[in-house]
């Protein structure tokens, strides 16, 4: 049942400039993992400005509470923080000041809308009971920075009882959402594959051990783990993004060196293809005389909602705003995401923002120099993460 009698979209349409200029701050000044002093900083000062209770942890993450007006459970909301290590080539007067960096992904978005989400709730914090925790992690782009926050507690004192999270979609259109049930982020498994031969003079290979056909046969034969060995109806990828070897054209080297990643949306598939993989290189070594060395990262896990959330998100965001443009059963994504270690940890949402927008251009890939975001979008995301946490608190 939904119980909240405050019009969330307006309350964020109020500090709508406030949202839209710490999102500019945080895109003109990204670091990257480990590195958000100032990001960090700028946060903090905001929080103690509005009297919210806040510590740094992990260095350069953020705990902060919101008490409301009595016992209750404890809802969290988390933001990334880190930026990436990219020139940004857009041409807007909040582009990038630091060079090779960038805010490329979205989490400058994030943190204004948590912001904004905190000082809606900061307002109305009379008008429920329990505890709202914001969570700002760092590092969520290279080592998930959510793994090293639980270690540190950052989920008791109070305990967390749910918890909910965000990214920006360039792929929907602002003042939409897209939701599913089960699996939204794909798991994620880095590997270096090193093939040793013997080499020699390339017009004489059967004086030598080639590691780089061997290494040719892997690559190919890798890919019938996903076309061949996994169901079609679950989503895998194997790829293979370097392939390093040889110093000349007729000289068979000694050694080749692959880099790739395995991505797979369940616990079942994530645990065949790693087996497979060992089993396909190690047999095609030893059909073809190299040596082979195998090394696969134990990289992020599956992200999996929570179905109670899901439905009990569903209800909310379709009052905030309207059914029609809250998108269910979206396909999971094959990127990662490090909110994957919070949902693991406790029943979790995950949901993804829409900020695209054709007529004003917005319509450029993460992870790219042109990204961007419709700004407008993210007072929608202040608007949802506010009545979110605001109607379970009312309702648990």
């Amino acid at each position: 049942m939904i119980l909240f009698n405050i019009d969330f979209l307006e309350e964020a349409k109020l500090i709508r400039d406030e949202i839209i200029n710490n999102r500019r701050y945080f895109h003109e000044y990204p670091e990257v993992g480990f590195e958000e002093f100032n990001t960090s900083k700028k946060i903090v000062e905001f929080l103690n400005s509005l009297g919210i209770e806040n510590k740094v942890v992990c260095g350069t993450g953020i705990v902060a509470l919101i008490k409301g007006n009595g016992d209750g459970p404890v809802i969290a909301l988390r933001s990334d923080l880190d930026a990436l290590p990219l020139e940004d080539r857009k041409n807007v007067e909040y582009a990038s000041k630091i060079k090779g960096k960038m805010h490329a992904c979205g989490h400058d978005g994030h943190m204004s809308i948590l912001m904004g989400a905190a000082k809606i709730l900061n307002k109305h914090k009379d008008e429920f009971k329990g505890t709202v925790k914001l969570i700002f992690e760092p590092a969520e782009e290279t080592v998930g920075g959510a793994k090293f926050m639980i270690e540190e507690g950052v989920l008791q004192n109070p305990k967390v009882d749910a918890i909910v999270g965000l990214h920006v979609s360039e792929l929907l259109d602002s003042g939409t959402i897209g939701l599913k049930y089960g699996v939204v982020n794909a798991a994620s498994n880095p590997f270096k594959i090193i093939v040793k031969g013997r080499g020699g003079h390339g017009a004489h290979p059967e004086d030598c051990v080639d590691p780089i056909v061997a290494a040719c046969n892997m690559v190919t034969s890798l890919q019938t783990i996903v076309s061949r060995e996994i169901s079609p109806h679950n989503p895998s990828v194997i790829t293979i993004g370097q392939f390093l070897g040889g110093t000349a054209p007729n000289i068979i080297p000694e050694e080749v060196v692959l880099e790739g990643v395995i991505r797979t949306i369940t616990k079942e598939d994530r645990k065949y293809a790693i087996n497979r993989l060992k089993e396909i290189c190690e047999g095609i070594a030893l059909a073809m005389r190299v040596k082979v060395e195998i090394e696969i990262v134990d990289g992020y896990p599956c992200l999996y909602n929570n179905d109670k959330m899901v439905s009990f998100g569903e209800e909310v965001f379709k009052k905030v705003l309207g059914k029609d443009n809250v998108i269910m059963d979206i396909c999971p994504s094959m990127g990662v995401e490090s909110f994957a270690y919070f949902s693991e940890a406790v029943p979790s949402l995950f949901y993804f923002l829409g900020t695209r927008n054709i007529l004003k251009g917005i319509v450029h890939p993460a992870h790219g120099s042109l990204f961007d975001l419709d700004e407008e979008g993210l007072i929608f995301g202040a608007a949802l993460q506010s009545a979110i946490a605001f109607n379970y608190l009312n309702s648990n």
